[in-house]
């Protein structure tokens, strides 16, 4: 405590907030699991697992005529991708470390670090999941194409900034009614095995269920993704102005309320419940 401390320009500012985040993030990939190889295998087998349920699922039902015309498990696994990332994301960022953690104890941690952090290893597992999972598929059983690749990893950024923004939203509110926003983030995730719209197409919905649909910014995400991977689909019922726009508002939101929430939290307030 008693270095003398020197001051930065902006410029070393900058780069000692990214190592922070940088090192935060190792923290956070590594937290769940000691084995960093044994962490991503284990996010792999949710990812094959929840695959191989839904085309089971997709064959005994008789479901697989309203699907995209093409490669039937890509379809299956554009959904389950964008989906996982999402949720991971939302997950990720409500249980990162509050302003009242033990972490914060620390001078050069805050909140802001923790939230970065936390959103970004969730981006490392999801993406590096994703693409061995699809790289497995494509070499050991069918080969693959995406009819628009660059499109499609877009999509698949955007489920995850989505995701972030609505953890954020989540966390702001988590000091003042823990036991609320749990069962609310958890409601939330359930609620998106169907909502999300991986299981079936948005031009394939009645006008009257779309209303049901429209309001999730992961189901506009899964439907343009599907517009980008596949040539035989062209999405119309679906945009990504919304999410976009939806996430942006959200993160500004979750900002303002965690900046408040950050100058009045106290230890306490656990100990009270």
């Amino acid at each position: 405590m008693f270095d003398k401390q020197t001051p930065r320009t902006p410029y070393g500012s900058a780069l000692a907030m990214v190592e922070l985040i940088y090192h935060a993030t190792v923290r956070e990939v590594r937290k769940a699991h000691g084995n960093a190889v044994w962490g991503l295998v284990m996010n792999m087998l949710q990812t094959v697992i929840l695959v191989g349920i839904f085309y089971f699922m997709f064959t005994i039902l008789g479901l697989k005529k309203n699907a995209v015309r093409g490669d039937f498990v890509l379809y299956i696994m554009s959904g389950i991708f964008m989906f996982m990332t999402h949720i991971k994301a939302m997950g990720s960022v409500v249980g990162s470390e509050g302003p009242a953690s033990a972490m914060m104890k620390h001078a050069p941690m805050n909140t802001l670090v923790a939230i970065c952090s936390a959103a970004l290893a969730s981006l490392y597992t999801q993406l590096l999941s994703a693409s061995m999972v699809l790289f497995i598929y494509h070499v050991a059983i069918n080969p693959i194409e995406f009819y628009d690749p660059t499109g499609t990893v877009a999509m698949f950024l955007l489920a995850w900034f989505s995701g972030v923004s609505v953890g954020m939203l989540f966390l702001s509110a988590k000091p003042w009614a823990p036991d609320a926003v749990s069962i609310i983030s958890s409601i939330y995730s359930r609620a998106n095995m169907i909502a999300s719209g991986k299981m079936f197409l948005a031009n394939s919905l009645p006008a009257y269920m779309l209303p049901f649909f429209d309001w999730n910014p992961l189901f506009h995400t899964i439907d343009q993704a599907r517009g980008f991977a596949f040539i035989n689909y062209n999405p119309h019922y679906s945009s990504i102005t919304y999410p976009v726009l939806l996430s942006i508002t959200l993160i500004m939101l979750g900002l303002l309320g965690e900046f408040f929430t950050r100058k009045r939290v106290s230890m306490s307030w656990n100990a009270k419940r």
